[in-house]
């Protein structure tokens, strides 16, 4: 099955930066990535969008992280990234990583999460 393999989490103090990656393997021949992204989750808190890309390179910010968080790919290796600056408390979350897939029908997959720290 396809596996996400996440990096880059930790902690930083507000104001700092931090970049996230996330790296897709056992894609099944057959089977194409449509677009891949983050979400977020903080505690007493919904899972949230943080920003997708498709594989068209369209790009979605959520408006809490818009201009401050950059999501780029690298298709040779099925990766996203996610570029984090000018960080704050608020930011504090597990973030996860999702992957979604088509052959016939389209498939989410989710990675693990990392979880990113924010201290003031």
């Amino acid at each position: 099955q396809v596996q996400l393999v996440e990096s880059g989490g930790g902690s930083v103090q507000a104001g700092g930066s931090l970049t996230l990656s996330c790296a897709a393997s056992r894609i099944s021949f057959g089977f194409r990535i449509l677009a891949m992204g983050w979400y977020r989750q903080a505690p007493a808190k919904q899972r949230e969008l943080v920003a997708t890309i498709t594989s068209s390179g369209s790009t979605n910010y959520a408006n809490s992280v818009k201009d401050r968080f950059t999501i780029s790919r690298d298709n040779a290796e099925n990766t996203v990234y996610l570029q984090m600056t000018s960080l704050k408390p608020e930011d504090t979350a597990v973030y996860y990583c999702k992957l979604t897939v088509v052959g016939i029908l389209e498939h989410d997959y989710w990675g693990q999460g990392t979880r990113v720290t924010v201290s003031s």
